[in-house]
């Protein structure tokens, strides 16, 4: 993956990723966040994978299903934010739509994925920290405002 500010002004700084082939989405994202010092972030993102597992999240199993789309599909629309976790850590958190070759689409939380051939990211720090926090009786880590 390579990457490069390319905006900065008032605490706000834009980063554009470039994930090749091979490459593991979150995982990236996350080392990035780490190696930056990224408390807080919005993130857009287009390109392809070659496979990825997607999740949805059963409320009542508090807990993802896994979906695996094990085919090469399009990253049609891939949102999210880094935040930080209770122990400082970045999270991820992200949500994608594949499109197929048949023009069907998959989507989900983005569990993980390895690109092919390319991913571009959009990276925008926020100069406030966002907290996740863990919600007992959600089953999740919530941005705590």
């Amino acid at each position: 993956m390579e990457s490069r500010l390319v905006y900065e002004e008032s605490g706000q700084k834009t980063f554009v990723l470039v994930f090749d082939t091979g490459d593991e989405v979150i995982s990236g994202l996350t080392e990035f966040a780490r190696d930056n010092d990224l408390a807080a972030a919005s993130l857009s993102a287009i390109g392809a994978f070659s496979a990825a597992t997607l999740g949805y999240f059963d409320v009542e199993k508090k807990d993802y299903e896994k979906i695996p789309v094990d085919e090469q599909v399009e990253v049609l629309s891939l949102i999210g934010d880094i935040s930080t976790k209770e122990n400082g850590e970045p999270q991820v958190h992200a949500h994608v739509v594949v499109g197929r070759r048949d023009g069907t689409t998959r989507g989900g939380h983005l569990l993980e994925a390895s690109v092919r051939p390319t991913l571009e990211v959009v990276l925008v720090e926020s100069p406030e920290h966002l907290q996740r926090r863990w919600d007992e009786e959600v089953g999740l880590a919530l941005i705590a405002l």
